[in-house]
């Protein structure tokens, strides 16, 4: 028997028209099912083994640098008159403060179409929110607004490279508009890629056994050091619910992608230029893209590329991967396997095309 899969980015959207409220909206990507929705769970402590981490209740106060993000679009039914009338959509989901100045980090699919976005800080306060830079190919997006210093307090970004399986993690988040939830589980997985709502590919994901449901979008996943390790944007579920399977945005992204949109208003992507397929003895390349920097370099239809930036490189994620830890303009030393002898090429990286 067939399952029904969804991948599921996790922002709860309500859909407001003529005052009747209506059900979750659904977006589809090359097959699997994407709905805005939010997280949620009530999970078990993580034992507390080095002296350095943190309680589940310590981290449990960060929950004050977590708000709740309500973001509303509207649209016109354009219908014969006199039925046309207007249409107004409200998406929640969860973001946390980056700085002292008042920026705030959401995913993209929160915010995105919004036509006006309303922040709700866990003390009662409310404040309108302005869009700082978003970047739809990596699911993250910057808001800004002007709440006083004493409720700006910011999280602190971790390492992601360090992250392990089996590490205890802690989410919070507002699923189902439950502001303030706090989750706990473990690192089921490492360097897992998962596809942002354009279909871009968003290399390094923590999956995550920690309940997160819809309304956790943009919400933080914190090691048992207090960090923000990553951004949970979505699940893996048979039902479309909560099946202990999410991701996360990793931080080392996060923290790369949100200065360039903070500091540039715009992320510029490395792009290498080539279809990459896992094979027996590296990364098989399947096709070149004409005028790239893979065809700039020499690379060549058959060629595996066993290392990149002498770091050993043995599947299509990891290569992928790899390229993302750099920027447009790098030079990268890729060690290739051709017709069984070994090559050294030095790439200079492009920028990833719009499509």
């Amino acid at each position: 028997m067939s399952r029904n899969r969804f991948v599921v980015a996790i922002a709860a959207t309500a859909i407001v028209a003529a005052g009747v409220a209506a059900g979750v909206v659904g977006l589809t990507r090359g097959g699997s099912t994407h709905t805005v929705t939010v997280l949620e769970q009530s999970g078990a402590p993580v034992a507390n083994t080095t002296s350095n981490q943190l309680s589940i209740a310590e981290i449990a106060q960060h929950t004050k640098s977590v708000v709740e993000i309500i973001a509303t679009s509207s649209s016109f039914n354009q219908s014969p008159y006199p039925y046309g009338d207007s249409k107004a959509s409200q998406a929640e989901g969860t973001g946390w403060i980056y700085d002292s100045s008042g920026h705030i980090v959401t995913n993209n699919h929160v915010i995105d179409g919004a036509t006006s976005i309303k922040v709700n800080f866990p003390d009662g306060s409310s404040y309108k929110a302005t869009v700082t830079a978003t970047d739809p190919a990596t699911d993250l997006a910057v808001l800004k607004v002007n709440a006083p210093s004493s409720k700006l307090a910011p999280l602190t970004l971790g390492d992601s490279s360090k992250v392990a399986v089996g590490d205890g993690v802690v989410a919070i988040g507002d699923p189902f508009g439950l502001a303030g939830t706090v989750t706990t589980g473990i690192v089921s997985a490492v360097n897992r890629e998962i596809q942002s709502p354009d279909g871009s590919p968003v290399e390094g994901a923590i999956q995550t056994d920690a309940a997160i449901n819809h309304g956790n979008s943009g919400g933080p996943l914190f090691d048992l050091q207090g960090n923000v390790i990553g951004v949970t944007a979505q699940i893996e579920s048979d039902s479309g619910g909560n099946d202990g399977v999410g991701f996360a945005i990793p931080s080392n992204l996060i923290k790369s992608v949100v200065s360039q949109l903070i500091s540039k208003g715009s992320v510029q992507h490395p792009f290498l230029g080539v279809a990459p397929q896992t094979a027996t003895n590296g990364v098989k390349i399947t096709s070149v893209q004409s005028g790239s920097a893979a065809a700039s370099a020499g690379l060549k239809v058959g060629d595996m590329i066993t290392s990149v930036g002498g770091k050993k490189t043995t599947t299509a994620d990891a290569l992928r991967a790899a390229i993302d830890g750099y920027k447009p303009g790098d030079s990268v030393t890729l060690s290739i396997l051709r017709n069984g002898s070994m090559k050294t090429l030095h790439v200079t990286l492009g920028s990833r095309p719009a499509n």
